[in-house]
């Protein structure tokens, strides 16, 4: 079974977010079974450096741009296939946006190369003499690659929705400079509000479409959550299902966590004690071992919540907790945790950015963690936070509903929800929270449950490939 994987970010190589995370673990849980998988991504600057021993594999045309193909294999054994156009990818600030944080104005062009160049791998003009029997392309960026995959060489293929709310949306011009026919351009094509759309494209001419949990593939069929497509994934619902995602659990592991200086696990949760105490530390935060630490570590966006905690944040001051977040995002949210943090230091800790090493620390440190998501497609950090027996308090929306249960209203509970998102719920859910953790074998018990979960990506591997299977069939 070839698979060749599409995605715009893979970990370590280049990351904004979940995306890169899943593309990089998936293909070597998949390797485990064995799939034979090849991941296509864009060379951005700085990735050929991070490859050294990258090989020339040979060069390709597309969409009137030469491009050379590198190889590059993993640690993990599974192989990526570079796609390396300077005028294109050679560019400074991240993958999407320049660095003002304004959005490339060719994006159009330059993952309509990437979708193109995944074609020209599934047809007779490919490069290389391995071939994939499917593809398996990831969110708006690969959207274009089923389509012009399965016109180049019949390659069936599988999309994943990893979050509707970014559909890569643009002009008809960038319609005509790509040389997509004319007879697409309608509502039962890739017209989109008088626009088109990159999702719209695979939700359309995909042959099996995936979300990475199975709420989600519910929660994108109605017109609150569909983004304008609702009606798109009802006519496609007989071949949309969710397989949640797992997580790397020898990457994200209390007894070995490399970030940590004590270890535990849940037989014995000592460790977790000394974790907390460092976090302290490290914040600025006085050394209270009494005090309910809560954590979030998060794109400081409303998306995520950030303002319902802002709006909480003053009743949350008077209270015998501690809060730390770290994330970066909206300058308004940024600037908004950072003024909060300034009225109550002894209370709040806020750190603007992204820090691999303290985001396991405080995963590991804390003692429950909050995801107020308005909603979400699948949530990683949530399930991190159970594996580090750290009590999620969620808003039960995508996957947050499909691995989170209320410890008050549920036999399995392994958490806490807020309902209804704002900040008066919040806050009680919270108090809940400080309630339970105040009785400290009920909260013992609590984590040692939350942690003995198997969140790998074992099982989802197996419903892929089940997939795979079905299509290849």
């Amino acid at each position: 079974m070839n698979v060749l994987f599409v995605a715009s970010e893979v970990f370590p190589l280049v990351k904004t977010g979940g995306l890169a995370d899943v593309a990089a673990q998936l293909p070597r849980a998949l390797a485990a079974l064995g799939v034979d998988v090849k991941v296509l991504l864009p060379a951005y600057r700085g990735v050929l450096e991070r490859c050294p021993d990258a090989r020339r594999l040979g060069a390709l045309t597309a969409l009137d741009y030469e491009a050379v193909l590198w190889g590059w294999r993993a640690t993990d054994g599974v192989e990526h296939l570079l796609l390396d156009c300077p005028p294109l990818y050679d560019r400074p600030g991240g993958p999407y946006q320049n660095e003002a944080g304004e959005d490339w104005p060719d994006n159009a062009l330059r993952f309509g190369l990437l979708c193109a160049a995944a074609a020209r791998l599934c047809g007779p003009e490919s490069p290389l003499a391995w071939r994939p029997r499917l593809l398996h392309a990831h969110d708006w960026q690969a959207g274009l690659a089923p389509l012009w995959a399965k016109a180049a060489g019949g390659v069936p293929s599988v999309f994943t929705v990893h979050n509707l709310a970014y559909q890569g949306v643009f002009d008809r011009s960038d319609f005509d400079r790509l040389g997509l026919p004319d007879p697409l351009w309608r509502p039962e094509g890739l017209e989109f509000y008088g626009r088109w759309s990159f999702m719209k494209a695979a939700l359309v001419y995909a042959d099996r479409l995936t979300t990475v949990s199975p709420r989600y593939a519910e929660e994108i069929q109605t017109p609150e959550f569909g983004c304008g497509l609702d009606g798109v994934l009802r006519a496609r619902r007989d071949v949309l299902r969710g397989i949640l995602n797992g997580i790397d659990t020898t990457l994200w592991d209390p007894a070995r966590d490399p970030y940590l200086t004590a270890h535990y696990d849940r037989e014995d949760l000592s460790g977790k004690r000394a974790a907390k105490a460092e976090l302290q530390h490290a914040l600025g935060l006085p050394k209270a071992p009494e005090a309910f630490l809560l954590g979030m570590v998060s794109r400081l966006t409303t998306q995520k919540g950030v303002d319902v905690l802002l709006d909480a944040s003053g009743a949350l001051g008077d209270r015998p907790l501690q809060l730390a977040v770290l994330g970066s995002g909206e300058r308004r949210l940024e600037t908004a945790l950072r003024d909060a943090a300034a009225t109550r230091p002894h209370r709040f800790a806020v750190r603007i950015g992204y820090d691999e090493a303290l985001a396991h620390r405080l995963i590991a440190g804390a003692d429950g963690f909050l995801m107020p998501s308005r909603f979400e497609p699948c949530g990683l950090t949530q399930l991190y936070s159970l594996r580090y027996g750290t009590i999620p308090l969620v808003h039960p929306v995508g996957g947050l509903a499909d691995t989170v249960f209320d410890a008050d209203r549920h036999p399995e509970g392994n958490g806490f929800h807020i309902q209804p998102l704002n900040a008066a719920a919040l806050v009680e859910t919270v108090d809940r929270a400080m309630a339970h953790y105040g009785d400290g074998a009920a909260w013992r018990r609590l984590q040692r449950h939350a942690m003995a979960a198997d969140h790998s990506w074992d099982r989802s591997a197996r419903a892929y490939l089940a997939l795979y299977e079905e299509l290849a069939a």
